[in-house]
């Protein structure tokens, strides 16, 4: 039995809506306001995504909604980021607003293709990019 147009319709449903958003942008400040600064806390959330990617692919086969679950948690973190790095008042760099831009659109195109059609392979760029950007953040190699 095919169920992907099952799926589809759970990852529908799991959409960010503007509450969501308020949801973790809350729960972002909140815990920036437990002593991480807020490169510590978006390096944390990162690498957090990217290892519940990780067991989402090692479970494929067995519980495929893990997958899914992370893949929206990637999604909703990965709003979040865009959101604010492209912010008029972000003091980033130009260029790298542009490149934090882009790599998020990254995100959700390669996000919507596993939707689709889950593979591992496609799953890994995206735990790589959440894990340099983490490194980076840390100011330590990947």
């Amino acid at each position: 039995m095919n169920d992907e147009p099952r799926r589809v319709q759970n990852i529908q449903k799991e959409l960010p809506t503007p509450m969501s958003y308020a949801k973790h942008a809350h729960a972002y400040g909140q815990a920036s306001k437990a002593g991480l600064s807020g490169r510590e806390l978006e390096a944390a959330v990162l690498i957090e995504c990217a290892a519940d990617l990780q067991r989402g692919v090692m479970a494929l086969e067995t519980q495929p909604r893990l997958l899914d679950e992370a893949l929206a948690k990637n999604r909703k973190l990965w709003s979040i980021l865009a959101a604010g790095a492209t912010e008029a008042d972000n003091p980033l760099p130009r260029d790298l607003k542009a490149n934090m831009g882009r790599l998020a659109i990254f995100v959700f195109n390669r996000t919507l293709d596993l939707v689709m059609k889950p593979t591992p392979e496609a799953v890994q760029p995206l735990i790589d990019i959440n894990r340099n950007i983490a490194a980076g953040l840390r100011g330590s190699p990947a």
